[in-house]
């Protein structure tokens, strides 16, 4: 029998055993109303927003998916130009005490901050390397804290806005460096996209893995999604030698492949995965605070100027668990709309 007669054959086949067989697949995938479940997800996403995460929502669901998965290895043109450098007024921000044992040492955009203890200091960020010594190194002077305590820096992620100081505050404090896996490899393999603010490697992070200094303990959680490293915490502060619980995420953008079905499907899922593994950490301590490492997500910049007139007020950080729990399910809900989006797709050109 000739090629084309079983072709033929087979095709009739198909067709005759009906809706069962493959003539049942293909009806299921034209008639899914891909975009009734995108819009179903799109309203979870801003029914969780409500008013209080709406730079969330506006980055994740409204405004065009970030660029993916960058593999150059290019000088950072701040580096290689410091001309290029945005101008002070651009980034800088004052340091603020926002909890007893927590500090704000960041900018205008991106944050970076000081978590003290009995026995030192822990660096949550090191934001970019041109502004580091400004924000985080005079920051901390000028709320009376001392650099030389600097005992741990721990980054969500391996971007230039997160990293950057990290090899200053290494080389000049002695700091240890934590990190995730995939991480460190990025540092290691893109040379130039990380000179002047490559620490030296130090210590892996893992899930659950904690770092105690003196009286404080640091919970890191992995969260892969935005980078394949990247990590999320929870740790206790006090306001005024009261507990809180905090729940910090470490990436939020769409900074992985995500234009076409493959890989961008499973990427999807692993970022949601993520949100799901981190919300349920965030449940089990009972966080009522949420912190991010860009000022758009958890509007530190404005919470830190609410403080200076709170007076016997609520802190303004302090927002509850059921919101804490709702940031979580923006990001999901965002990032199962792409993923639907991309679902369509292949199901149109399987269907084709």
């Amino acid at each position: 029998m000739s090629i084309n007669r079983v072709r033929s054959v087979a095709a009739w086949a198909m067709l005759a055993v009906g809706p069962s067989f493959i003539g049942g697949a293909l009806q299921a995938q034209t008639t899914r109303d891909f975009e009734a479940e995108i819009e179903e997800a799109l309203a979870s996403a801003k029914a969780a927003a409500g008013f209080e995460f709406l730079g969330t929502l506006n980055r994740l669901c409204l405004l065009p998916a970030s660029r993916g998965l960058d593999t150059s290895d290019e000088l950072p043109r701040y580096v290689s130009d410091p001309s290029t450098i945005p101008p002070r007024e651009a980034w800088y921000a004052d340091a603020a005490r926002v909890f007893d044992n927590l500090y704000f040492v960041g900018g205008r955009i991106h944050s970076s901050w000081a978590l003290v203890t009995s026995e030192g200091i822990i660096i949550i960020d090191t934001i970019y390397p041109y502004n580091s010594e400004e924000l985080i190194i005079g920051g901390l002077e000028r709320v009376g804290l001392d650099p030389d305590d600097i005992r741990y820096v721990i980054i969500s992620h391996a971007h230039g806005d997160h990293i950057g100081g990290a090899q200053i505050l290494q080389e000049r404090f002695g700091a240890r460096v934590v990190m995730g896996e995939s991480d460190w490899a990025l540092v290691e393999t893109y040379p130039n996209r990380y000179r002047s603010m490559a620490p030296t490697r130090d210590i892996v992070a893992n899930d659950g893995m904690e770092i105690t200094l003196g009286n404080t303990t640091l919970t890191i959680w992995e969260t892969p999604g935005h980078t394949e490293g990247t990590l999320s915490y929870t740790f206790t502060v006090y306001d005024d030698g009261r507990p809180v619980n905090v729940a910090y995420s470490g990436g939020t953008a769409f900074n992985f492949n995500n234009e076409t079905p493959d890989p961008g499907i499973q990427n999807f899922q692993s970022y949601i995965e993520s949100q799901r593994h981190m919300a349920e950490r965030a449940a089990e301590v009972g966080a009522t605070v949420l912190l991010s490492n860009h000022s758009e997500f958890d509007n530190a910049l404005n919470r830190n100027r609410m403080l200076a007139g709170r007076g016997d007020g609520p802190h303004p950080y302090e927002l509850g668990q059921e919101w804490v729990q709702r940031y979580f399910q923006v990001m999901e809900g965002c990032a199962r709309a792409a993923q639907l989006r991309l679902e369509r797709e292949q199901a149109e050109g399987t269907v084709l």
